[in-house]
């Protein structure tokens, strides 16, 4: 019986782990290895130049204004999204004397909230195109009919305003869905705790930070994870949006936009390969560090 389950196991988990190191693991050791060459894409051959390509990144003005940018994402897209989810739904569980029962029509405004999650990124990011046109787009033609018409701007042609833009289109696509899972969280909150801290006095911000906010850190922690993924990104929005794209004068840029172009632009796999590695690694430290830091937040907790 033992040596049949061990068969069935070896049976049952085989076959995915085949599909896994083919699919996943080697593409990701052949990005590895193509980033020590200088690969075109079409030769048959690929030069070994060790760290070449990784010495010439800090050289490359373009990739360390994309570097600056993603950096600039980090920070806002996942900070700015959190604070507008969570401000969200505690807003929707501020009804009632239990002091987390939800208003009247919660489910109705966490739908409205909900709907940028449903559309495709490059429709939004085709939608947010028109709205920011700045001769006839919704953003500035609702300044020039408020009397604002100083304000308007054109939004993505100026490099002071170019990258804020995108990021809000970033926040504007995502917050819906962090609204709706952390209203999940603080429906998973025992309603007692709430009614002790209305018991004890506490106001509406005293109870969201002693009692909300430490009970949703977890939630909170996994969504800076997904959201600092997103920022590191950006690709999409950016190659849709911006002019060049990357512009005005890589005031977008972004790595996975300098990694295309460099690939199927100029035909440098291997050195396209060396930012995606870059990239890479910059992604998994950021997931270990954000992990790592709420593990230790929780033990000190303890």
């Amino acid at each position: 019986m033992k040596h049949g389950r061990l068969r069935f196991l070896i049976g049952a988990l085989l076959p995915a782990l085949v599909l896994h190191v083919v699919f996943v693991l080697s593409p990701y050791g052949q990005a590895f290895y193509l980033s020590l060459t200088d690969w075109t894409g079409v030769a048959g051959e690929a030069h070994f130049v060790g760290a070449g390509n990784y010495a010439r990144l800090g050289g490359d003005s373009l990739f360390l204004d994309a570097v600056r940018n993603n950096a600039v994402m980090l920070i806002c897209v996942p900070l700015v999204t959190i604070a507008l989810g969570l401000f969200l739904a505690s807003m929707l569980h501020l009804g009632g004397r239990s002091g987390r029962s939800s208003i009247r029509g919660a489910g109705a405004y966490q739908i409205v909230y909900f709907f940028p999650q449903l559309l495709s990124l490059v429709i939004v990011a085709v939608l947010w195109q028109f709205v920011y046109n700045p001769t006839n787009g919704l953003l500035n033609g609702a300044l020039r009919a408020v009397g604002l018409d100083g304000l308007a701007r054109s939004w993505l042609a100026e490099p002071k305003l170019a990258l804020p833009a995108i990021m809000a289109v970033l926040v504007w696509s995502s917050v819906g869905f962090y609204m709706v899972l952390f209203s999940a969280a603080i429906d998973g909150i025992p309603k007692e705790l709430f009614e002790a801290a209305l018991l004890d006095g506490a106001g509406s911000w005293a109870t969201f930070r002693r009692v909300t906010l430490p009970l949703v850190r977890d939630t909170v922690q996994v969504s800076f994870v997904y959201l600092g993924i997103t920022a590191l990104d950006g690709f999409a929005v950016v190659q849709i949006m911006t002019v060049g794209p990357g512009g005005p004068d890589g005031a977008t840029e972004v790595i996975g936009l300098s990694l295309y172009r460099a690939a199927f632009f100029y035909g440098k796999f291997g050195y396209a390969s060396a930012m995606g590695v870059t990239l890479f690694f910059a992604t998994l430290t950021f997931a270990v560090l954000a992990l790592r830091s709420g593990r230790k937040e929780r033990l000190e907790l303890s």
